[in-house]
C-alpha cells in the first residue's frame, strides 16, 4: 500500500519553497525535504504568490492509501522577513498558524494553551528547512512563517480536535513525516493525548469507553455524559497501560456487551480482526450461569450479543449470567492493571439497558463526576 506525507511534511516543504523564493527572487515549482523517517518528500509547489515583502505557496496533502480527511487539502506557508533587531547571533524563525489551523484552548496537549496547533516535530521540521535556505543565501534577518489550511475549520469537525479543545481548524501533525496506510498508531497516539489532557486538568480518576455508543443510556441511568469519557476504541489494554504510565489512579471502563464480552476472555484488543469469540464467551458464561445444552447451542449460532442475551433472559439466568460476566471482566482488568491503578466496569446493551456493574463502579463514577465538577468550577 502507498504511504503518504503528513501535514507537518507539507508545511515544512511549503515553508522551504516560500523561503527559497523570497530570498532568491526565483520561482520554485518543486522542493525536496527529508522526513524524520529518513524518506525524501519531493513536493510539488502550487498557488505561488510573490511580493517584495512575502511569498506564499502551497503543497497538496496526500495521505497515500490511508483514509485521511485532510487528503486533498492545500497546506500553505507564507514567509516574510522580520524587522531587523540589529543584534548579532542566530536570527529567529517565528512560526505561527493562520486560517484553518487550530488553536489550543485546553492544557495537556503538545503545545501550550494559546499556541497554534502546530506540534513540536512539525515546528522543528519547518525551522530546520527554513534555516537551511537562510544559510544558503546568507540571510541576516529573521523570518516569519505562517502556516494556513483553507477549509481547515470544516475539516477539523471530522477529527478529534473539538474533543481535545483545539478550535478553529486542523492540527499540523506528524512525528515521522509520513502517513503509514491504515496505521493504528495514530489512534493510540490520540488516546494517549486524551489521557494526558485529563491529567493536565487534574483528573486522576477517568472514565473510558470504546465510543459514544450508549450515550443516552449513561445519561438517563447515571446522569453521566459519556462524551466526556476518554475514547479508547478497541485498545482497552493499551489504554490501561497508558493510564498507568501517566499516573491515573482509578479507571472506569464503560461499554456495550458486544465489545466488553471479549474482555471477559482476557482479550484486550476488541477489534474483530484480532479476535471475535463473542458467542463462544457468551455461551461459556451462560453455561456457567445454568443454561442448558440446548440454549448454549442456540447461543453459539447467534449472530450478535442481542440475540444471545434474549436466550439468556428467557432461560431465567440473566442475574447469574451478569454476575459471572462482571466477575471475569474485573479479573482481567485488574490483571492488566497489575496493581498500578484501580479498575471498575459498567456493561450495558441497548435493548436490556444495564447488564451489570462491578462492586465499586457506581462509587467511582460519582467520584469522577465530582472531580470533573470541582476542576471545572
Amino acid at each position: 500500500m502507498r504511504y503518504g506525507f503528513t501535514t507537518g511534511s507539507c508545511s515544512a516543504a511549503a515553508a522551504k519553497a516560500a523561503a527559497y523564493m523570497l530570498l532568491s527572487g526565483k520561482i520554485k515549482n518543486s522542493i525536496t525535504i527529508k522526513t524524520p523517517k529518513g524518506i525524501d518528500f519531493n513536493a510539488q509547489i502550487v498557488e505561488i504568490k510573490r511580493t517584495e515583502q512575502a511569498v506564499s505557496c502551497g503543497v497538496v496533502k496526500d495521505g497515500g492509501d490511508d483514509p485521511d480527511v485532510t487528503t486533498g487539502a492545500v497546506v500553505f506557508a507564507t514567509v516574510s522577513i522580520l524587522p531587523s533587531d540589529d543584534k548579532n547571533g542566530l536570527k529567529p524563525v517565528i512560526i505561527e498558524g493562520g486560517e484553518g489551523v487550530g488553536r489550543v484552548t485546553s492544557p495537556g496537549l503538545d503545545q501550550p494553551v494559546g499556541n497554534a496547533a502546530i506540534n513540536s516535530v512539525p515546528r522543528s521540521m519547518i525551522e530546520n528547512e527554513v534555516r537551511e535556505v537562510m544559510e544558503l543565501f546568507d540571510c541576516r534577518a529573521g523570518l516569519s512563517v505562517v502556516i494556513s489550511v483553507p477549509g481547515g475549520e470544516e475539516l477539523a469537525q471530522k477529527t478529534f480536535n473539538p474533543r481535545l479543545g483545539i478550535v478553529g481548524g486542523i492540527s499540523i501533525l506528524g512525528t515521522s513525516g509520513i502517513v503509514e496506510p491504515m496505521s493504528m498508531q495514530a489512534i493510540r497516539d490520540t488516546i494517549y493525548v486524551e489521557i494526558k489532557q485529563q491529567v493536565a486538568m487534574g483528573h486522576m480518576e477517568i472514565a473510558v469507553a470504546p465510543g459514544n455508543y450508549g450515550l443516552d443510556f449513561m445519561q438517563q441511568s447515571y446522569g453521566f455524559d459519556l462524551d466526556k469519557a476518554v475514547k479508547c476504541s478497541n485498545f482497552i489494554g493499551d489504554t490501561i497501560e497508558m493510564a498507568a504510565e501517566l499516573g491515573i489512579k482509578k479507571l472506569l471502563l464503560v461499554g456495550h456487551i458486544g465489545k466488553l464480552i471479549k474482555v471477559a476472555g482476557g482479550i484486550m484488543n476488541t477489534h474483530s480482526k484480532e479476535a471475535d469469540c463473542r458467542m463462544e464467551l457468551m455461551a461459556a458464561t451462560a453455561m456457567r450461569a445454568g443454561c442448558g445444552e440446548k440454549e448454549v447451542k442456540e447461543i453459539l449460532e447467534c449472530l450478535n450479543t442481542t440475540e444471545a442475551l434474549k436466550i439468556v433472559k428467557e432461560s431465567g439466568v440473566k442475574g447469574e449470567f451478569s454476575r459471572i460476566l462482571l466477575e471475569k471482566i474485573y479479573f482481567y482488568l485488574e490483571n492488566k492493571a497489575a496493581g498500578r491503578l484501580e479498575t471498575e466496569c459498567i456493561v450495558f446493551s441497548n435493548e436490556e439497558g444495564l447488564i451489570g456493574e462491578t462492586a465499586g463502579a457506581r462509587r467511582l463514577l460519582s467520584e469522577i463526576t465530582a472531580e470533573n465538577n470541582e476542576v471545572n468550577q
